[in-house]
């Protein structure tokens, strides 16, 4: 059976971003809502491998729910660099970012499909983003030409899992994905990562429903 993949539940980019911008105020909210399991941010920025002086990309890094944990990675010899296109959730981030005092992050507003970095990074994230984003394919295109060979592409995101359990959960994650964050729980960003290299890992969480799945760029590991 065929199920429906397209705009219909993301949307287009000014319609992600309208809804992003009433979310702005109470995202960190809605994270017992959609069963978040606890510490899988940190396990996606486990999988970017980063180190000191690591130079990293969060694409649609929203309210900086992980600029903590990677402005850690990176130390303060590294560089963080969050993208989104929604101004009120940056405007919570950049606040974060002045409160602690973090000078190794910056943070840019603007289209991920059109992003233009002053310098290549070691890794990409896409935390809970890549089933957002309208053009996600262009974006993770984008972003690829971006990173450096032996560089790293994590996604951490949700969808529906296999078998009998994603038969009785798919209309229940449609539906709460377009009353909330505007996902798209169908999306298989592990098949869009074997267009760009055949070797894509991945991890289940919590049961299916969450997953972590990431390759590296062909080429030698800089440094």
């Amino acid at each position: 059976m065929s199920h429906p993949r397209g705009p219909s539940v993301a949307g287009s980019t000014d319609g992600v971003r309208s809804r992003y911008r009433r979310l702005a105020a109470i995202y960190p909210l809605l994270e017992p809502f959609l069963w978040l399991p606890g510490g899988i941010r940190a396990r996606a920025v486990r999988r970017l491998s980063l180190h000191p002086g690591s130079r990293v990309l969060e694409v649609g890094c929203g309210t900086g729910r992980n600029l903590s944990l990677l402005a850690s990675a990176v130390g303060t010899t590294g560089r963080v660099y969050g993208v989104d296109v929604t101004p009120e959730m940056l405007a919570v981030a950049r606040a974060t970012v002045r409160r602690e005092g973090w000078t190794n992050v910056v943070l840019l507003e603007g289209d991920a499909e059109t992003l233009e970095l002053p310098e290549p990074v070691d890794a990409v994230l896409f935390s809970l983003s890549y089933t957002v984003i309208p053009r996600h394919r262009a974006v993770l295109e984008r972003t690829w030409k971006q990173l450096k060979p032996g560089g790293r592409v994590v996604v951490l995101d949700g969808g529906v899992p296999d078998g009998g359990l994603g038969d009785v959960l798919r209309p229940l994650e449609l539906a709460i994905s377009r009353r909330t964050v505007l996902g798209h729980p169908e999306r298989r960003p592990w098949d869009d990562l074997r267009t760009l290299s055949a070797d894509v890992h991945e991890e289940r969480v919590w049961p299916g429903i969450y997953y972590v799945c990431w390759t590296d760029r062909p080429g030698v590991v800089d440094g």
